[in-house]
């Protein structure tokens, strides 16, 4: 995780600032395009047609960074150098840079798939200027799909381009806690079937929930580190449209790591009650199996008796000998039985 600033306490807009929101042309892997007007108006820009330079507004450009020409484009684009190395970086680790009239960074996400997101988690690279905001991802991502239907719903004033990357993390946000939830419902079902006794698929459960609950910390923890970082620094100096509200969203981001938490530590309550009532029940097994070895060492020792080939041995005289020895092999394990209860050895 990395946040970086220049050392001017007036930040400069860059020269490249005036002239990013002219992109025009056809623009390879692009998954959707919007052009915000300066009333706030938006308006939907087709993505299998050149794209026409426009003087007025912002744009919003989401690229399909899997696409190899959309990676030719952005590299052979006048777009700053460091904020392509951004949006075509490999590296997985959360970051976002501030520079002069440019932010740049890496967002953990959750993953979208058909019925909507997952608990798995992908990363969302983006590139922002005063004017424009490119974001790339290499699978699809719950929180730009999110906050592209409040746009085209028209659910959202976005009077600026930061006002964009708010809304995305404000739908991360509400992503994690929606995995939370489901997370908690899953130790719901586990916490009333070990009130009932039952435990099946309750260690499997349990595994899959905790190692998603630690996924989820980790990556919240770096976006939450991210956004007091950039809250500490000196950002009013940066354009109006750059002006992220860092406080609002790392007070947001720090109650849901909390909820996060507390999933976490019910987790490992669950989990502990989970191996108490297993340990009872190997307890339970071990004590039935040694009452039937000592009901079973009487008559296992009458039979290794009768069975030495020796001379004067008991019972060895008359015919009826055997069924004495039988009624022998009987009886030993209920005076077993009995001498155990006397002695209290059945009680739980």
């Amino acid at each position: 995780m990395a946040v970086s600033a220049t050392a001017s306490a007036e930040p400069r807009v860059a020269e490249f600032s005036s002239d990013v929101h002219s992109i025009s042309g056809a623009i390879p892997g692009l998954v959707w395009a919007f052009h915000i007007h300066d009333d706030g108006s938006v308006e939907s820009l087709p993505i299998d047609k050149p794209l026409t330079a426009r003087h007025d507004g912002w744009r919003w450009l989401h690229l399909d960074l899997a696409n190899g020409l959309a990676k030719q484009w952005l590299k052979s684009s006048d777009l700053p150098a460091t904020g392509i190395a951004t949006l075509l970086s490999n590296n997985p680790h959360q970051q976002m840079h501030v520079t002069d009239g440019l932010i740049h960074g890496v967002f953990a996400d959750l993953l979208r798939n058909i019925e909507g997101a997952s608990n798995d988690i992908g990363h969302l690279h983006f590139l922002m200027t005063d004017r424009l905001l490119i974001s790339g991802r290499h699978h699809a991502l719950a929180s730009v799909q999110c906050a592209r239907e409040s746009i085209e719903r028209g659910a959202c004033h976005l009077p600026h381009v930061a006002a964009l990357l708010e809304l995305i993390v404000e739908h991360l946000a509400d992503g994690i806690d929606d995995a939370a939830e489901r997370l908690a419902t899953e130790l719901d079902r586990v916490e009333d079937g070990l009130a009932e006794g039952t435990t099946s698929d309750a260690r499997q459960t349990l595994s899959g929930n905790r190692r998603t609950v630690v996924r989820l910390h980790r990556q919240l923890s770096g976006l939450r580190a991210l956004f007091h970082r950039l809250e500490r620094q000196n950002i009013e100096g940066l354009p109006q449209p750059l002006r992220i509200a860092a406080g609002k969203l790392a007070q947001r981001l720090d109650s849901l790591d909390h909820d996060v938490l507390e999933v976490r530590e019910r987790g490992h309550r669950l989990q502990e009650e989970l191996s108490q009532l297993l340990a009872e029940g190997s307890n339970r097994h071990l004590k039935i199996l040694s009452i039937l070895t000592a009901l079973l060492l009487p008559p296992t020792l009458v039979t290794g008796i009768f069975g030495m080939n020796v001379k004067g041995m008991p019972l060895n005289a008359e015919e009826t000998d055997a069924y004495w020895a039988m009624m022998l092999l009987i009886v030993s394990p209920f005076v077993v039985y009995f001498i155990m209860r006397r002695f209290g050895m059945f009680r739980s």
